[in-house]
């Protein structure tokens, strides 16, 4: 009975060593959101912001314009590192629209210039945040699971049209 043991162990080992291991993240597909941005231009009530000159080591993975909810405008990248961080736009009611974006973020209080604008921290959701109020009717948010250097570098790429 030992030795059946034994030799069903060698066996399971063996067609372990042969089945192939994939342990990496899968590959995210690269987006191209032009189309989009240019109809979220065309349609938002506010100035469509979108990042300008960042490396191509920032991909984007996601995009869209909801003109039926606030004209909100979404934009999501995976950093260089691999972590998540999106842009989103919204006329929606500031603080509604902050916790959703954030996923239950709550202000530090701490702003920092970025780009010429004054941008507020965000901490404490899903995802830490940066916050732009009141551009023109929007807030704009940063937000995402990267560290706040990698927000700081997206938020100060964020160019209107």
């Amino acid at each position: 009975m030992i030795l059946s043991l034994a030799l069903i162990g060698l066996a399971a080992g063996f067609i372990y060593l042969l089945v192939p291991h994939d342990d990496h993240a899968p590959d995210i597909k690269r987006v191209d959101y032009r189309v989009e941005l240019l109809t979220a231009r065309r349609a938002a009530s506010y100035p469509v912001v979108a990042p300008e000159g960042l490396p191509s080591t920032w991909k984007a993975t996601s995009v869209r314009f909801q003109g039926e909810e606030s004209d909100r405008w979404h934009l999501g990248f995976q950093d260089p590192e691999g972590q998540y961080v999106q842009v989103e736009q919204s006329a929606q009611k500031r603080s509604d629209f902050i916790d959703q974006a954030s996923q239950g973020g709550s202000g530090t209080g701490r702003t920092e210039r970025i780009g010429g604008r004054t941008w507020t921290r965000y901490t404490g959701g899903r995802y830490d945040a940066l916050v732009l109020e009141g551009t023109k009717g929007s807030t704009t948010v940063v937000a995402g699971t990267a560290s706040f250097d990698r927000l700081t570098q997206m938020a100060a790429a964020l160019k209107t049209g």
